[in-house]
């Protein structure tokens, strides 16, 4: 698939995640977002099995969609995503990324998000080897390292997570990947420089954005 140009190297790129957000105002986050120089939407979906909260679903989604112009960056925390990724394209979707660890089908997943004309992403947890997704790389529009335990704000980023985003970053040199390296919690002003010198291309960043702790030029 041709790479659109929301996806070129020749810059980073923010991800303020909504789960920090006010629940009760989405629709001001989402204004707060492209002021502040946001380029995607994060939005965690998590379905209470693959982690133990629940966030929102399609229909939220889908009410959000017509309020903003920033692509959705959808993150499914959910368990078996093969049987409703559909649905979350449906709703709004511009990229899908998915969790290798909850299911047995992630290549068929890329494979349905593409068909979407939709790019695909996969996550990684703390915990899960970068060799786990060896044979994805090559498919993947993106590899979000979880840099934190998925599920919950407000976490402190796990030092052991910046190496496997350096080695991402050698892979994708190495072997001419296309796929981008997208972060994901305890990223704060103090944290920023070490995620971007591994090779970090995507930020995604909950409370410190909403509170404003986060300085991103």
């Amino acid at each position: 698939m041709e790479k659109s140009s929301q996806f070129s190297k020749e810059c980073r790129f923010l991800a303020p995640s909504l789960l920090s957000a006010d629940f009760g105002s989405l629709h001001s986050a989402l204004k707060l977002i492209e002021e502040k120089g946001g380029s995607y939407v994060h939005i965690d979906v998590m379905d209470g099995h693959f982690v133990p909260q629940v966030s929102y679903g399609q229909p939220v989604i889908a009410s959000l969609r017509k309020h903003s112009r920033l692509p959705f960056d959808v993150h499914l925390m959910i368990e078996k995503p093969e049987y409703s990724l559909g649905s979350y394209i449906d709703a709004g979707a511009d990229l899908v990324t998915f969790h290798i660890e909850a299911t047995a089908h992630a290549s068929r997943c890329i494979q349905l998000i593409h068909e979407a004309g939709k790019k695909a992403g996969i996550a990684l947890c703390p915990a899960t080897p970068l060799s786990a997704a060896e044979e994805l790389l090559g498919l993947a529009d993106l590899v979000l390292v979880m840099t934190v335990n998925p599920g919950w704000g407000g976490q402190k980023l796990i030092p052991h997570t910046v190496e496997k985003v350096r080695k991402l970053a050698d892979i994708q040199r190495e072997k001419n990947f296309t796929y981008l390296i997208s972060v994901d919690g305890g990223i704060n002003q103090e944290t920023l420089k070490d995620v971007l010198e591994a090779g970090t291309d995507i930020v995604v960043s909950g409370s410190s954005f909403f509170r404003g702790n986060l300085e991103w030029n």
